[in-house]
């Protein structure tokens, strides 16, 4: 596909979407990303439809450079940005780091209220307007795509923003960034800076106005659509809304606001909306942000529905209580939470919709005995958690793999060892194997006495008790070829409950492929009405 030609104004309804989650996504502290998941995130929001990916800030360090490099050599669509400070040093580090790209964007930025010339810049208005004009010409100098901020912008004077906006366009600027930095600003306001930017600034037709808002208020999403619609055709945004302090407004919800409200906003975003809860899980497994459940759009509550008079909407008309479908955000289904007043037949129901279609009476009671277990220690019992009841109770038989024997060695100096003794399908194995830790080295004990090829994805360890004596129960969840399976095991000895855990994992495994849960449980027949 050609590359976007972001500054021309021909389609005045396109909203331009700018992701800066690896730029001011990463300032959130702790969401330190390395160059092979930012390489990771960047193909997706390729594929998503990003316009702009703001890669980096490629003065501030090594890394950041060589990231927006390598960024810019594998986007297709998406185009590559840097960004820079008003000094050459820093424009000549975006322009080296992005030269390898077609197609790129400088984007340069000096604050312009008050408070931040005379604190932070300890310039005079006067010194800024002369920076403006020297760096964001040597700036065009590079490309014909370059993009300035006036950071603090919601607390600037307006007529000072607007001597600076019609500058920077006429020394080249092709889109004008409008940052509330602080979180500051509240709708009614930012509607109003916009409209006055359009309706004074006399060359403002010549570039592109955005909106770059943070959430210090909560505000930034609101903010944002608040500027588009008064005239901003370019939303600066990241995924799970990551970001300084409060973060940034969330891309997710931007876009599918947007989406939702079309009658009300009727622009388009050009993003690939199935795509986004692929790219909130990818940014959140490399960031480390786990995604509250409540978050909107991509939160695992966005689309749950408690039993009782939702869920028995949702299964007469799902639009009762849903404004978007999962599907259209790439989740596979609406959640139809299982509480401790469903019935057995409300729970076989819900077997059926998971893909277990012949099991037996048998197997559905000692389940639906367990759920009830369940539901009055839990508030919500979710279908992964009906999964795992089922699964147990498949097991009838005895495991076809049991723990006989385990020796653990570990401490300094030394590899970590393991050794082991399994009953494998009856017949009695030994094997005593080293690892990167002795869990590692119990998982590939198991490994080597039964041979097999899973996707470890889960390894947890929590305390049931208190002291030194405690209680481990671990958790375990394994993958193969879309099939999942936990298992869990409680031991005083945490690496004994590991063992156990992993064996257990495995045994529901090699049952689960002989039996008729799904290899997506949320793939195929689907509950009817969701």
């Amino acid at each position: 596909m050609p590359r976007l030609k972001i500054n021309k104004m021909a389609d005045k309804e396109r909203v331009y979407i700018f992701d800066t989650t690896m730029r001011d996504g990463e300032q959130s502290p702790g969401a330190s990303m390395s160059l092979e998941e930012k390489i990771q995130i960047a193909r997706v929001f390729d594929e998503l439809g990003i316009d702009i990916i703001e890669a980096g800030f490629p003065i501030a360090s090594p890394g950041d450079f060589e990231a927006v490099t390598e960024i810019s050599k594998i986007l297709k669509n998406s185009i590559p940005c840097g960004l820079s400070r008003h000094t050459k040093k820093d424009i000549d580090a975006c322009y080296e780091a992005l030269k390898v790209a077609s197609r790129f964007r400088i984007h340069t930025f000096i604050s312009t209220s008050q408070l931040h010339m005379k604190h932070k810049l300890n310039k005079s208005p006067e010194e800024v307007i002369e920076a403006i004009k020297e760096h964001v010409t040597y700036a065009r100098k590079f490309t014909d795509d370059v993009e300035w901020s006036c950071e603090d912008g919601t607390r600037t004077d307006m007529d000072f923003m607007c001597k600076t906006v019609e500058l920077a366009i006429k020394c080249g600027a092709t889109t004008i960034n409008i940052p509330d930095t602080v979180g500051y600003s509240v709708p009614s306001e930012f509607k109003k800076i916009i409209e006055k930017l359009i309706n004074k600034v006399p060359n403002i037709d010549k570039a592109i106005l955005s909106t770059h808002c943070h959430n210090d208020l909560g505000l930034a999403v609101a903010n944002s659509l608040t500027g588009v619609q008064a005239g901003a055709r370019q939303i600066e945004c990241t995924i799970n809304g990551i970001g300084e302090r409060a973060g940034n407004a969330a891309l997710e919800e931007l876009v599918m606001a947007i989406r939702t409200r079309n009658d009300l906003m009727p622009y388009d975003t050009g993003i690939n909306t199935k795509l986004l809860s692929k790219a909130s899980k990818i940014v959140s497994n490399a960031t480390g942000f786990p995604v509250q459940f409540n978050k909107a759009i991509v939160g695992k509550n966005a689309f749950a529905h408690e039993a009782g008079i939702h869920q028995d909407g949702m299964l007469k008309n799902r639009n009762t209580y849903e404004i978007m479908t999962p599907e259209s955000v790439g989740v596979k289904q609406t959640s139809l939470v299982m509480g401790k007043h469903s019935g057995r037949h409300a729970f076989k129901d819900k077997l059926t919709s998971l893909g277990y279609i012949d099991i037996t009476d048998d197997v559905i009671e000692n389940s639906f005995g367990k759920f009830k277990v369940l539901a009055d220690k839990k508030k919500h019992v979710y279908d992964e958690d009906i999964v795992a009841l089922v699964d147990d109770s498949l097991i009838k038989e005895d495991n076809v793999i049991n723990l006989k024997s385990l020796r653990v060695f570990a401490g300094t100096g030394e590899p970590q060892r393991a050794e082991m003794i399994l009953d494998v399908f009856g017949e009695i194995k030994k094997t005593t194997e080293t690892g990167d830790g002795p869990v590692d080295a119990i998982f590939k004990c198991v490994k080597t006495l039964y041979p097999h090829e899973v996707n470890l994805q889960l390894y947890q360890v929590h305390a049931v008790t208190e002291g030194t004596d405690a209680q481990a129960t671990v958790s375990v969840r394994i993958e193969e070829n879309g099939k999942t399976t936990v298992g869990q095991a409680a031991d005083t000895d945490t690496l004994v409950a590991s063992a156990n855990a992993y064996i257990n994992a495995l045994n529901k495994m090699i049952i689960k492929r002989k039996k008729t849960a799904p290899e997506q449980y949320y793939e195929t027949n689907k509950m009817k009405g969701i």
